[in-house]
C-alpha cells in the first residue's frame, strides 16, 4: 500500500491507521477502530467538500486497506472516480486502484469510469495510457470489451506509442478477446500485429506472443503468417550464433518465457511446408535437445526448471508436428532418461509426455522399451500422480506383443490403487483385455478377476460387455459358464460377479449340466443361495435366470415354481419383483413347453457397435490418453485381426423371441459408424438403426423398466392374429421424455434404417415410435410424453391413408388412445398393419388435443415404408448371378449414377443394406469393394424378390446402384430410397 505522496512527504493517517489495526490485541478492538475511521472519512467526504487531492488519497486508500481486511465498503465510490481526472500520478493511480478493486462491472458509475478512461487513453502521457489499460483489463468486463474492443487494438500497431504502452496494450487486448471473442475483430490489423515478433522489446515480443496464440486459436487463416516469423525468432534465441536476447538469460537460460510461448504458438499450425522454414525449425529444436545433454552451468534449480520448461514445451512441438522420426526418437530417449530422476516434478512430466509419443508410429517402439522402468515406477513410486501417469503410459504403449504381461500388472497394481483412480483403472484393464484378446478364454479370465479384485468400480459397462462377448463367440461359452459357476462357489462373492453368473448360466447353464457338480439343481441352489444378499435390481435379473432355468432343465421346474410362488416373492414389497415373481409363475404355469420354448430361447448374438466402455473412460481420462486415439486411427485403417474382432452373424436369426435378461439387446451401429471398432457398445439408444428381423422381447416384464402401471398388458395371452404372427409384446416399454425443447424433423425418410425414435417434439408434447415388423405384418407403438405440467385435454390420435395408399395397407388401431395427457405423464397407443401389395408413402398421424384451452393439432408421417416389409435372403453367388440374369428385362431394373453423400466406406455401406432390410452378401461379386444385396418384399397377395448392387468409384467419389425387381414399380421406389443415403 502506497503511503508517499507526490510532494514526498509520507501520508502520516494512513501509516498511523495501518499502525493501530496491526497493534489492535483483539478482533473487538480492531472493529472499533475501523468504525472509528470510517465514520471519520464519511464525515469528511459529506462534510468538507473542498477536500484536495492528497486528502482524497489518503482517505480512498484507507478505504481500500480497511476492504482488504474484509469489511464491507459502501461508501467513497464517487471520490475515487473524482481521483481519475487529476494530473498527479499518484491520485489517478490510487483512484484505478480503487475502481479495479471495489467496483463492480455493472455499477452506475461505470459509463462516468468509461469516460475518465476514454480521456487517459488518448492522453500524451505513457504512464496515464498505461493505467487506464490496466483498468480495462482488471475489470474486463462485456461493457469494456464492446467500449474499448476497437481502441486498444489501434494502441498496440501505432508507431508513436512506447514500448510499455504496446506491451500493456497486448494484454489488455489479450483479456477482452478471452472476455468477449465476438465483439473484437480480426483481421484488419494481423500483419502489424504477427511483425510484433519481430520487436527488440523484451516484454512487448512476449506479450505479443500470448495474444497471437489465442489469435491463431480463433482466427487461423489471419495469422498463418506467423509461423515464419515465430520459428525465425526461436532461431535467434537458441542458436548460439546469434546474440538475440542475449542479456534476458535467467540463469544461464536465454529468454526462456519467450521460448516456451514460441513452441506453443507453433503447435497451433501444421509443420511449415517451405523446406527453409523447416529445416530451421528442425534445426531449433535439435538445438534444444541437443543443449540438455551438455552438463548443467549451475546447481540451482531455477536453472533446470527453465531448461526443462523449453525441453518440454520443444517435445511437445516434435509429438505436434509427427512427421520426423529422428527427433521423436531422441525426445523419448531424452524423457526416458528422466524416468529415474530424483526430482518427483520431472517423473511426472516425463511419464505424461511418453504417453503422447506412444501415439506415434515412430516413436512407438522407443517407448515400449522403457515398459520395466514404468512398471516398476507403478510398484515403488510414493506420489500417486505418478503412478496414474505410469498406469496411463502403460495403457497407451500396450499391443498385441505386451498385453499379457501389461494387463497382469494392472491387475498386482489394482489391489493396492488409490480409490480415486481404481475405475479408471477398471475400465482399462476391460478395454485391453477385449482388444488385444487373442484366446477368449484369457478375456473371461481377466474380466472375472477384475471383478473379484475390484468389484465395486466394475461398473455395468464392463459386465454387460463380457456377456455380450460370451453371447457372440460360441467357442468360450462353455468355458465362461465353467469358470464362473466356479467363481460362484466363492464364500464372499461380489454382486456384479452374481450378476454376470445369472446371465451366463441362464442362457448356457446346459453345456455343464452334465457334470454331477454343476447338475442343473446346484446351479439353481448356487444362484438362490446369493439371492438375498443381493439388491432389488439383482434379484429381479436372478428370477429371470430361474424362467430360463425352466426352459433349459424341465426337471426342476416344480423347485423353480414353488420359490416363484413363495410369499416372500408374491408379497414382495418391491413392486418390479412382486410382478416378476408373478409373471414368470404365470407364464411357466399356463404356456405349453413349445411355447415356453419359443418365448425363453437363448439370446441371438448382439450387433457389433462402438464402446460405451471407451466413451465413458474419454470422460475419465487425463489429458495425456488424447493421443492414443491417434493410434487408434491408425489402427482401424489397417486390416482387423481375426482374433481380435468380435464376430457378429451377417444376418439375425428370424426367430429371435428370445427373453434378454438384461434389457440388453441392442439395434446394429448407424451406418456413419465404423464396424471395424473392436469395441462394441451394448447399450442402444431409441433413435439407432434395427435390423430388418426384430429381436422382439415377448414381454416388458422380463425388463427392469417395464411400465408399472399397465402390468395386465404383459401378459401373453389374449393376442389377437397380429400377434399370433408377430409375437410382439403388447407393452414396448416407455420412451424418455427428453428434456429439451427443440423440433425433431416428423420426416418419416429419417427412419428408413432404424425402427424407433423420437417421431416429433415441441414445448407440449413429445411423440415416441417403436415398430416391428415380420413377414407382411407389423406393429407400431406410439408413445405420446406431455412436457407440461398441465393436462392435455380432448387427445386424440388417428391414424389415416391417402389415396396412394388405399387398399394397399390395412391399418387396425388395437383401441382407441387416451383422451387426455396428465401433466409429466406419458400414454401409450398401439396400431397394427398388414401390408396388401407393394406402396409408395406413408400413412399419416393426426394428433388433436387442448392445452390451456388452446386447441392444438400435429399431422405427422409414420414410419411405415416399403422396406419395412423387407427380409434378407442369403444366397451362393451362382444363384445370385443366376437369379440377377433372369431379371435382366428393362423394365425390372432401374440404375442410377450419383455423386457420394457420404465418405465411400464399405463397412458403413454394408451396415446400411442391413438396416434397410437386405441381405449383405460375402463374396459374391468379384470386386471386394462392389456390395451386392438380396431380399424379398413380403405382403399378402405377392412376395416381391430384389436385388441390389452398389459399386463405388473412390477417384471420383461416385456410385452406381443398381437394382432388380420382379416388379419394376418396386425396383424404382428402392433405388430412389436409397439414393440419397449413400
Amino acid at each position: 500500500m502506497p503511503t508517499v505522496s507526490s510532494r514526498g512527504d509520507a501520508m502520516r493517517g494512513l501509516a498511523v491507521f495501518i499502525s493501530d489495526i496491526r497493534n489492535c490485541k483483539s478482533k473487538e478492538a480492531e472493529s472499533k477502530r475501523i468504525n472509528k475511521e470510517l465514520a471519520n472519512i464519511r464525515s469528511k467526504f459529506k462534510g468538507d467538500k473542498t477536500l484536495d487531492g492528497y486528502s482524497k488519497k489518503k482517505y480512498v486508500c484507507k478505504l481500500l486497506f480497511i476492504f482488504l481486511l474484509g469489511h464491507d465498503i459502501d461508501f467513497g465510490h464517487m471520490e475515487a472516480v473524482n481521483l481519475l481526472s487529476s494530473n498527479k500520478y499518484t491520485e489517478k493511480q490510487i483512484g484505478y486502484l480503487f475502481i479495479s478493486v471495489l467496483v463492480s462491472s455493472n455499477s452506475d458509475l461505470m459509463k462516468l469510469i468509461i469516460q475518465n478512461i476514454k480521456n487517459d487513453i488518448s492522453s500524451p502521457k505513457p504512464v496515464h495510457v498505461n493505467l487506464a489499460l490496466h483498468c480495462i483489463a482488471n475489470i474486463g468486463s462485456a461493457e469494456m470489451s464492446e467500449a474499448f474492443g476497437q481502441e486498444v487494438p489501434k494502441l498496440l500497431v501505432s508507431a508513436h506509442a512506447s514500448e510499455s504502452v504496446k506491451q500493456s496494450a497486448a494484454l489488455c487486448l489479450l483479456r477482452l478477446i478471452r472476455t468477449l471473442p465476438d465483439a473484437m475483430t480480426y483481421a484488419e490489423w494481423a500483419s502489424r500485429v504477427i511483425h510484433l515478433l519481430n520487436d527488440q522489446h523484451m516484454g512487448v515480443v512476449t506479450s505479443a506472443a500470448s495474444l497471437i496464440h489465442t489469435l491463431s486459436q480463433l482466427s487461423p487463416g489471419d495469422y498463418k503468417g506467423c509461423v515464419s516469423l515465430a520459428v525465425s525468432r526461436l532461431s535467434r534465441i537458441v542458436t548460439s550464433t546469434y546474440t538475440d536476447l542475449q542479456d534476458y538469460t535467467y540463469y544461464f537460460v536465454p529468454a526462456p518465457w519467450l521460448s516456451v510461448k514460441l513452441l506453443r504458438l507453433l503447435q497451433c499450425y501444421p509443420v511449415p511446408e517451405e523446406p527453409a522454414v523447416r529445416g530451421r525449425l528442425v534445426e531449433c529444436l535439435e538445438t534444444i535437445l541437443n543443449k540438455c545433454q551438455e552438463p548443467p552451468k549451475s546447481k540451482k534449480v531455477q536453472h533446470s526448471n527453465s531448461k526443462n520448461a523449453v525441453l518440454f514445451e520443444a517435445i511437445n512441438l516434435i509429438i505436434h508436428i509427427d512427421s520426423e522420426p529422428n527427433l521423436l526418437v531422441r525426445a523419448c530417449n531424452q524423457l526416458g532418461q528422466f524416468l529415474q530422476h530424483r526430482e518427483t516434478n520431472l517423473r511426472y512430466l516425463a511419464l505424461e509426455s511418453m504417453c503422447l509419443l506412444a501415439g506415434s508410429e515412430f516413436s512407438a517402439d522407443a517407448v515400449k522399451k522403457h515398459r520395466e522402468t514404468v512398471i516398476n515406477a507403478l510398484k515403488t513410486e510414493r506420489d500417486v500422480s505418478v503412478r496414474q501417469r505410469a498406469v496411463d503410459l502403460l495403457y497407451a504403449m500396450c499391443d498385441k506383443t505386451n498385453s499379457e504381461e501389461i494387463v497382469a500388472e494392472m491387475l498386482t497394481y489394482l489391489k493396492k490403487a488409490d480409490y480415486a483412480i481404481r475405475e479408471e483403472m477398471v475400465l482399462k484393464v476391460a478395454i485391453l483385455s477385449e482388444k488385444y484378446a487373442s484366446d477368449y478364454t484369457w478375456y473371461v479370465d481377466t474380466i472375472l478377476q477384475l471383478i473379484r479384485v475390484a468389484g465395486d468400480y466394475v461398473s455395468e459397462e464392463v459386465w454387460h460387455r463380457v456377456i455380450q462377448i460370451v453371447i457372440n463367440r460360441d467357442d468360450a461359452q462353455g468355458y465362461a459358464a465353467k469358470t464362473v459357476f466356479e467363481n460362484l462357489q466363492a464364500p464372499a462373492c461380489h454382486e456384479n460377479m452374481v450378476k454376470v453368473g445369472g446371465y451366463i448360466l441362464g442362457e448356457f447353464g446346459n453345456l455343464i449340466a452334465g457334470d454331477e457338480r454343476s447338475s442343473p439343481l446346484v446351479q439353481f441352489n448356487l444362484l438362490h443361495s446369493k439371492f438375498h444378499l443381493c439388491t432389488p435390481s439383482t434379484r429381479a435379473l436372478l428370477l429371470s435366470t430361474y424362467i430360463k432355468f425352466i426352459n433349459l432343465f424341465p426337471e426342476i421346474k416344480q423347485t423353480i415354481q414353488n420359490v416363484l410362488q413363495n410369499d416372500n416373492q408374491l408379497r414382495n414389497a418391491d413392486v418390479e419383483l412382486q410382478q416378476r415373481a408373478l409373471e414368470y409363475s404365470q407364464l411357466s404355469s399356463i404356456t405349453s413347453q413349445d411355447v415356453l420354448a419359443t418365448v425363453l430361447e437363448e439370446m441371438p448374438p448382439f450387433p457389433e457397435r462402438e464402446s460405451s466402455i471407451l466413451a465413458k473412460l474419454k470422460k475419465k481420462k487425463p489429458a495425456s490418453v488424447q493421443a492414443i486415439e491417434k493410434e487408434e486411427e491408425k489402427m482401424k485403417k489397417s486390416p482387423p485381426s481375426i482374433e481380435n474382432h468380435v464376430e457378429v452373424p451377417k444376418e439375425v436369426p428370424a426367430n429371435t423371441n428370445s427373453v434378454d435378461l438384461l434389457g440388453l439387446s441392442t439395434p446394429p451401429a448407424t451406418p456413419q459408424q465404423s464396424t471395424n471398432s473392436l469395441l462394441v457398445d451394448v447399450f442402444g439408444s431409441v433413435d439407432q438403426p434395427v435390423a430388418p428381423k426384430p429381436e422382439s422381447n415377448i414381454s416388458n416384464m422380463f425388463t427392469p423398466d417395464a411400465g408399472e402401471d399397465s402390468p395386465s398388458e404383459g401378459a401373453v395371452a389374449n393376442v389377437d392374429s397380429f400377434d399370433d404372427v408377430l409375437t410382439l409384446p403388447a407393452n414396448l416399454g416407455e420412451i424418455p421424455l427428453s428434456e429439451t425443447g427443440g423440433t425433431v424433423d416428423p420426416d418419416a425418410a429419417q427412419f428408413l434404417f432404424k425402427n424407433s425414435g423420437v417421431l416429433f417434439e415441441n414445448n407440449l408434447i413429445q411423440v415416441g415410435v417403436k415398430c416391428e415388423f415380420k413377414e407382411q405384418y407389423g406393429r407400431v407403438g406410439l408413445f405420446f410424453g406431455n412436457k407440461t405440467g398441465n393436462q392435455l385435454q380432448n387427445f386424440s390420435a388417428s391414424v389415416s391413408m391417402g389415396a396412394d395408399l388405399q387398399g394397399k395397407v390395412n391399418i387396425a388401431p388395437q383401441k382407441e388412445a387416451p383422451t387426455q395427457i396428465d401433466g409429466g405423464a406419458q400414454v401409450q397407443h398401439f396400431v397394427n398393419l398388414e401390408c396388401i401389395t407393394f406402396f409408395s408413402g406413408s400413412p399419416n398421424l393426426q394428433l388433436r388435443y387442448q392445452h390451456a384451452s388452446t386447441p392444438q393439432q400435429v399431422t405427422l408421417k409414420l414410419p411405415v415404408i416399403m422396406n419395412k416389409f423387407m427380409e434378407g435372403t442369403d444366397m451362393p453367388a451362382a444363384d445370385f448371378f443366376n437369379r440377377w440374369k433372369q431379371l435382366g428385362q428393362p423394365v425390372q431394373e432401374t440404375q442410377k449414377i450419383f455423386q457420394a453423400n457420404h465418405p465411400i466406406d464399405t463397412e458403413a455401406a454394408k451396415t446400411k443394406l442391413t438396416g434397410f432390410g437386405m441381405s449383405a452378401l460375402i463374396n459374391v461379386d468379384p470386386n471386394p469393394d462392389n456390395l451386392v444385396g438380396s431380399g424379398i418384399v413380403k405382403t399378402k397377395t405377392s412376395q416381391i424378390g430384389c436385388l441390389l448392387r452398389l459399386e463405388p468409384n473412390k477417384q471420383a467419389k461416385m456410385y452406381r446402384l443398381t437394382v432388380r425387381s420382379s416388379v419394376g414399380e418396386v425396383a424404382a421406389l428402392l433405388c430412389t430410397m436409397l439414393e440419397e443415403h449413400f
